[in-house]
Protein backbone atom coordinates (compact mmCIF):
# COMPACT_ATOMS: atom_id res chain seq x y z
CA UNK A 1 0.00 0.00 0.00
CA UNK A 2 1.04 3.33 -1.03
CA UNK A 3 0.35 6.81 0.90
CA UNK A 4 0.35 10.43 0.11
CA UNK A 5 0.89 13.36 2.41
CA UNK A 6 -1.77 16.07 1.99
CA UNK A 7 -1.32 19.38 4.11
CA UNK A 8 -4.16 22.19 4.54
CA UNK A 9 -2.53 25.27 6.07
CA UNK A 10 -4.73 27.31 6.71
CA UNK A 11 -4.76 31.04 8.30
CA UNK A 12 -5.57 29.69 11.80
CA UNK A 13 -4.77 26.10 11.84
CA UNK A 14 -2.91 23.43 9.41
CA UNK A 15 -4.24 20.04 8.92
CA UNK A 16 -1.90 16.85 7.98
CA UNK A 17 -3.40 13.70 6.71
CA UNK A 18 -2.01 10.77 5.33
CA UNK A 19 -4.18 9.58 2.55
CA UNK A 20 -4.21 5.93 1.31
CA UNK A 21 -4.66 4.85 -2.47
CA UNK A 22 -8.42 4.67 -2.40
CA UNK A 23 -9.05 8.58 -0.73
CA UNK A 24 -9.06 7.73 2.65
CA UNK A 25 -7.58 9.53 5.09
CA UNK A 26 -5.91 6.60 7.76
CA UNK A 27 -3.64 9.14 9.99
CA UNK A 28 -4.67 13.01 10.79
CA UNK A 29 -3.24 15.71 13.41
CA UNK A 30 -2.27 19.35 13.55
CA UNK A 31 -0.74 22.13 14.59
CA UNK A 32 -1.08 25.96 14.84
CA UNK A 33 -0.37 28.11 11.82
CA UNK A 34 0.33 31.34 13.61
CA UNK A 35 3.17 31.95 16.88
CA UNK A 36 6.64 31.02 14.96
CA UNK A 37 9.06 33.90 14.00
CA UNK A 38 9.87 32.12 10.18
CA UNK A 39 8.73 29.47 8.08
CA UNK A 40 11.45 27.44 9.59
CA UNK A 41 10.44 27.14 12.54
CA UNK A 42 6.90 25.96 11.58
CA UNK A 43 8.01 23.92 9.26
CA UNK A 44 9.94 22.34 12.19
CA UNK A 45 6.82 22.14 14.82
CA UNK A 46 5.08 20.41 11.51
CA UNK A 47 7.83 17.90 11.31
CA UNK A 48 7.74 17.04 15.24
CA UNK A 49 4.01 15.81 14.85
CA UNK A 50 4.37 14.71 11.29
CA UNK A 51 6.95 12.01 11.61
CA UNK A 52 5.44 9.71 14.39
CA UNK A 53 2.16 9.10 11.88
CA UNK A 54 4.46 8.39 9.12
CA UNK A 55 5.96 5.50 11.48
CA UNK A 56 3.32 4.36 12.09
CA UNK A 57 2.41 3.64 8.23
CA UNK A 58 5.54 1.99 8.02
CA UNK A 59 8.26 5.06 7.01
CA UNK A 60 9.08 7.41 4.28
CA UNK A 61 9.32 4.25 1.73
CA UNK A 62 5.20 3.71 1.89
CA UNK A 63 5.13 7.29 1.28
CA UNK A 64 5.24 8.76 -3.05
CA UNK A 65 4.84 12.16 -2.22
CA UNK A 66 2.92 15.43 -0.75
CA UNK A 67 1.21 18.01 -1.30
CA UNK A 68 -0.27 20.93 0.58
CA UNK A 69 -3.08 23.56 -0.06
CA UNK A 70 -1.83 27.00 1.13
CA UNK A 71 -2.78 30.76 0.76
CA UNK A 72 -1.06 32.13 -2.22
CA UNK A 73 0.15 29.50 -3.00
CA UNK A 74 1.77 28.88 -5.95
CA UNK A 75 1.70 25.14 -8.17
CA UNK A 76 4.31 26.42 -10.60
CA UNK A 77 7.25 27.99 -7.94
CA UNK A 78 6.08 26.03 -4.90
CA UNK A 79 5.97 28.62 -3.02
CA UNK A 80 3.76 30.85 -0.82
CA UNK A 81 3.99 33.98 -2.16
CA UNK A 82 2.93 37.31 0.14
CA UNK A 83 0.55 35.51 1.85
CA UNK A 84 -1.80 38.15 3.94
CA UNK A 85 -3.03 35.96 6.78
CA UNK A 86 0.69 34.48 7.46
CA UNK A 87 2.56 35.87 9.66
CA UNK A 88 5.60 34.44 8.11
CA UNK A 89 4.98 34.35 4.79
CA UNK A 90 3.37 37.97 5.10
CA UNK A 91 6.29 40.03 3.37
CA UNK A 92 7.88 37.76 1.62
CA UNK A 93 8.35 34.17 -0.75
CA UNK A 94 8.64 31.17 0.96
CA UNK A 95 9.60 28.18 -0.99
CA UNK A 96 7.98 26.05 1.43
CA UNK A 97 7.91 22.90 -1.14
CA UNK A 98 11.48 22.81 -0.65
CA UNK A 99 11.68 23.18 2.78
CA UNK A 100 9.11 19.95 3.65
CA UNK A 101 11.06 17.81 0.59
CA UNK A 102 14.61 18.54 2.41
CA UNK A 103 12.73 18.09 5.90
CA UNK A 104 11.53 14.73 4.41
CA UNK A 105 14.56 13.35 2.91
CA UNK A 106 14.06 14.12 -0.99
CA UNK A 107 10.69 13.30 -0.83
CA UNK A 108 8.46 15.01 -3.90
CA UNK A 109 6.64 17.84 -2.76
CA UNK A 110 3.64 20.27 -4.11
CA UNK A 111 1.86 22.95 -3.50
CA UNK A 112 -0.69 25.14 -4.61
CA UNK A 113 -3.70 27.56 -3.70
CA UNK A 114 -5.78 26.35 -0.33
CA UNK A 115 -9.23 27.02 -2.03
CA UNK A 116 -7.31 25.06 -5.23
CA UNK A 117 -6.40 22.14 -3.02
CA UNK A 118 -10.03 22.16 -1.65
CA UNK A 119 -11.65 22.75 -5.20
CA UNK A 120 -9.57 19.48 -6.47
CA UNK A 121 -10.81 16.98 -3.25
CA UNK A 122 -14.62 18.29 -3.67
CA UNK A 123 -14.40 17.13 -7.51
CA UNK A 124 -12.71 14.09 -6.59
CA UNK A 125 -14.88 12.97 -3.41
CA UNK A 126 -17.09 15.32 -2.43
CA UNK A 127 -20.27 17.65 -3.63
CA UNK A 128 -18.77 18.44 -7.06
CA UNK A 129 -18.19 14.83 -8.03
CA UNK A 130 -19.16 14.28 -11.70
CA UNK A 131 -19.10 18.16 -12.35
CA UNK A 132 -16.74 19.95 -14.90
CA UNK A 133 -17.72 23.54 -14.32
CA UNK A 134 -17.69 24.95 -10.89
CA UNK A 135 -16.25 27.40 -8.23
CA UNK A 136 -15.10 26.71 -4.65
CA UNK A 137 -15.24 29.66 -2.01
CA UNK A 138 -13.44 28.90 0.98
CA UNK A 139 -15.16 31.17 4.21
CA UNK A 140 -12.11 30.96 6.96
CA UNK A 141 -9.88 33.50 8.17
CA UNK A 142 -10.08 35.12 4.15
CA UNK A 143 -12.02 34.29 0.97
CA UNK A 144 -10.13 31.57 -1.18
CA UNK A 145 -11.33 30.21 -4.10
CA UNK A 146 -10.25 27.31 -6.57
CA UNK A 147 -12.08 27.75 -10.02
CA UNK A 148 -12.55 24.30 -12.24
CA UNK A 149 -13.32 25.59 -15.95
CA UNK A 150 -13.57 22.24 -18.65
CA UNK A 151 -12.56 19.47 -15.76
CA UNK A 152 -9.54 21.80 -14.73
CA UNK A 153 -8.17 24.13 -12.11
CA UNK A 154 -7.53 27.12 -13.20
CA UNK A 155 -3.97 28.29 -12.53
CA UNK A 156 -3.38 31.17 -14.73
CA UNK A 157 0.67 32.09 -16.67
CA UNK A 158 2.02 32.27 -13.20
CA UNK A 159 0.47 29.83 -11.14
CA UNK A 160 -1.63 33.34 -8.85
CA UNK A 161 -5.59 32.66 -10.92
CA UNK A 162 -8.05 32.65 -9.34
CA UNK A 163 -7.78 34.64 -6.03
CA UNK A 164 -11.51 35.96 -5.90
CA UNK A 165 -11.13 37.06 -2.06
CA UNK A 166 -9.53 40.04 -3.13
CA UNK A 167 -11.96 40.97 -6.02
CA UNK A 168 -12.86 44.65 -4.85
CA UNK A 169 -16.73 44.20 -4.36
CA UNK A 170 -16.77 47.94 -1.99
CA UNK A 171 -13.43 50.01 -3.38
CA UNK A 172 -11.62 52.17 -0.51
CA UNK A 173 -13.45 50.97 2.08
CA UNK A 174 -12.15 48.14 4.85
CA UNK A 175 -8.90 47.57 4.57
CA UNK A 176 -7.42 44.06 3.38
CA UNK A 177 -4.55 42.08 4.67
CA UNK A 178 -3.06 42.26 1.14
CA UNK A 179 -2.72 46.22 1.15
CA UNK A 180 -5.69 46.85 -0.91
CA UNK A 181 -9.03 48.13 0.70
CA UNK A 182 -12.82 46.68 -0.14
CA UNK A 183 -11.91 43.32 -0.86
CA UNK A 184 -14.41 40.39 -0.73
CA UNK A 185 -12.72 38.52 2.01
CA UNK A 186 -12.83 41.87 4.87
CA UNK A 187 -16.66 41.14 4.97
CA UNK A 188 -16.92 37.45 3.71
CA UNK A 189 -14.54 35.79 5.92
CA UNK A 190 -14.71 34.35 9.35
CA UNK A 191 -12.94 37.51 10.26
CA UNK A 192 -14.40 40.03 8.06
CA UNK A 193 -18.29 38.84 9.94
CA UNK A 194 -16.49 39.63 13.14
CA UNK A 195 -15.44 43.08 11.69
CA UNK A 196 -19.10 43.76 10.40
CA UNK A 197 -20.27 42.95 14.03
CA UNK A 198 -17.96 45.37 15.78
CA UNK A 199 -18.99 47.96 13.65
CA UNK A 200 -22.40 47.56 14.03
CA UNK A 201 -21.86 47.44 18.25
CA UNK A 202 -20.01 50.79 17.81
CA UNK A 203 -22.62 52.28 15.78
CA UNK A 204 -25.74 52.19 18.36
CA UNK A 205 -26.61 51.18 21.62
CA UNK A 206 -28.85 48.56 20.05
CA UNK A 207 -29.72 45.80 22.45
CA UNK A 208 -27.48 42.27 21.62
CA UNK A 209 -26.29 39.18 22.96
CA UNK A 210 -22.94 40.30 21.30
CA UNK A 211 -22.48 42.94 24.01
CA UNK A 212 -21.88 40.22 26.68
CA UNK A 213 -19.38 39.24 25.46
CA UNK A 214 -16.12 41.29 24.76
CA UNK A 215 -15.26 43.09 21.49
CA UNK A 216 -12.01 41.59 21.23
CA UNK A 217 -13.33 38.05 21.68
CA UNK A 218 -16.13 37.92 19.17
CA UNK A 219 -16.08 34.92 16.91
CA UNK A 220 -18.21 34.09 14.21
CA UNK A 221 -19.18 31.33 15.95
CA UNK A 222 -20.76 33.39 18.57
CA UNK A 223 -22.65 35.71 16.29
CA UNK A 224 -24.03 32.35 14.71
CA UNK A 225 -25.11 31.47 18.23
CA UNK A 226 -27.16 35.02 18.95
CA UNK A 227 -28.31 34.71 15.19
CA UNK A 228 -29.84 31.31 16.32
CA UNK A 229 -31.79 32.30 19.23
CA UNK A 230 -33.19 35.57 17.50
CA UNK A 231 -30.49 38.31 18.09
CA UNK A 232 -31.86 40.98 15.78
CA UNK A 233 -28.41 42.43 15.38
CA UNK A 234 -26.40 38.83 14.58
CA UNK A 235 -29.31 38.14 11.85
CA UNK A 236 -28.37 41.43 10.24
CA UNK A 237 -24.79 40.83 10.59
CA UNK A 238 -25.92 37.40 8.50
CA UNK A 239 -28.20 39.19 5.80
CA UNK A 240 -24.85 41.97 5.65
CA UNK A 241 -22.51 39.30 4.73
CA UNK A 242 -25.21 37.27 2.61
CA UNK A 243 -25.89 40.16 0.32
CA UNK A 244 -22.35 41.11 -0.37
CA UNK A 245 -21.54 37.41 -1.00
CA UNK A 246 -24.57 36.63 -3.43
CA UNK A 247 -23.17 39.69 -5.17
CA UNK A 248 -20.12 39.04 -5.70
CA UNK A 249 -20.96 35.34 -7.15
CA UNK A 250 -23.57 37.10 -9.32
CA UNK A 251 -20.13 38.56 -10.81
CA UNK A 252 -18.23 35.73 -10.77
CA UNK A 253 -20.72 33.32 -13.03
CA UNK A 254 -20.35 36.46 -15.65
CA UNK A 255 -17.01 34.78 -16.50
CA UNK A 256 -17.40 30.74 -15.86
CA UNK A 257 -21.38 29.97 -15.69
CA UNK A 258 -20.45 27.55 -13.43
CA UNK A 259 -22.62 24.44 -12.29
CA UNK A 260 -22.62 25.22 -9.16
CA UNK A 261 -20.68 27.56 -5.94
CA UNK A 262 -19.73 25.00 -3.33
CA UNK A 263 -18.54 26.80 0.27
CA UNK A 264 -16.14 25.38 2.35
CA UNK A 265 -14.91 26.28 5.85
CA UNK A 266 -16.69 27.63 9.36
CA UNK A 267 -18.67 30.35 8.54
CA UNK A 268 -20.40 27.96 6.03
CA UNK A 269 -21.69 26.02 9.20
CA UNK A 270 -23.82 29.06 9.69
CA UNK A 271 -26.11 27.39 6.83
CA UNK A 272 -29.79 29.19 6.23
CA UNK A 273 -28.71 31.99 8.51
CA UNK A 274 -26.08 32.99 5.33
CA UNK A 275 -27.05 31.13 2.49
CA UNK A 276 -30.86 32.22 2.41
CA UNK A 277 -29.40 35.92 1.82
CA UNK A 278 -26.64 34.33 -0.57
CA UNK A 279 -29.21 33.36 -2.91
CA UNK A 280 -31.91 35.83 -2.99
CA UNK A 281 -28.95 38.90 -3.68
CA UNK A 282 -27.51 36.39 -6.23
CA UNK A 283 -30.50 36.36 -7.85
CA UNK A 284 -30.88 40.04 -7.47
CA UNK A 285 -27.52 40.68 -9.00
CA UNK A 286 -26.66 38.43 -11.51
CA UNK A 287 -27.41 38.59 -15.05
CA UNK A 288 -30.65 37.10 -16.61
CA UNK A 289 -28.70 34.68 -19.00
CA UNK A 290 -27.26 33.04 -15.66
CA UNK A 291 -30.65 33.06 -13.82
CA UNK A 292 -31.82 29.39 -12.20
CA UNK A 293 -28.44 27.87 -13.58
CA UNK A 294 -26.18 27.77 -10.69
CA UNK A 295 -26.61 25.65 -7.90
CA UNK A 296 -25.10 27.05 -4.41
CA UNK A 297 -23.97 23.79 -2.30
CA UNK A 298 -22.22 23.36 0.84
CA UNK A 299 -18.58 21.37 0.97
CA UNK A 300 -19.82 16.88 1.70
CA UNK A 301 -16.79 16.63 3.21
CA UNK A 302 -15.95 16.95 6.88
CA UNK A 303 -13.50 19.22 8.24
CA UNK A 304 -10.26 19.95 6.48
CA UNK A 305 -11.37 16.31 4.40
CA UNK A 306 -11.52 18.13 1.13
CA UNK A 307 -8.47 20.13 1.41
CA UNK A 308 -6.45 17.14 2.57
CA UNK A 309 -7.51 15.08 0.12
CA UNK A 310 -7.13 17.45 -2.53
CA UNK A 311 -3.82 18.30 -1.29
CA UNK A 312 -2.75 14.52 -1.00
CA UNK A 313 -3.82 14.43 -5.27
CA UNK A 314 -1.27 17.19 -5.89
CA UNK A 315 1.32 15.39 -7.14
CA UNK A 316 -0.49 13.85 -9.77
CA UNK A 317 -2.05 17.34 -10.92
CA UNK A 318 1.34 18.56 -10.64
CA UNK A 319 2.94 15.43 -13.53
CA UNK A 320 0.17 17.21 -15.90
CA UNK A 321 1.59 21.06 -16.19
CA UNK A 322 4.79 19.14 -16.72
Amino acid sequence: MSYTIGLDLGGTNSVFGIVDEKGNIVEQTAIKTAGYSDAKEYVDAAMTVLLPLINKIGGNKHIVGMGIGAPNGNIITGSIEYAANIAWAHECIVPLAEMFSNALGGLPVTLTNDANAAALGEMRFGAAKGMKNFIELTLGTGVGSGIVCNGELVYGCDGNAGELGHLLIRPGDRLCGCGRKGCLETYCSATGVVRTARLMCQASNEPSLLRNICADKITSYDIAVAAQQGDAMALRIFEFTGNILGEACANMAAFLSPEAFIFFGGLAKAGDLLFNHVKKSYEENVMPIYKEKSKFLVSTLDGAGAAVLGAASLPKQMMKLK
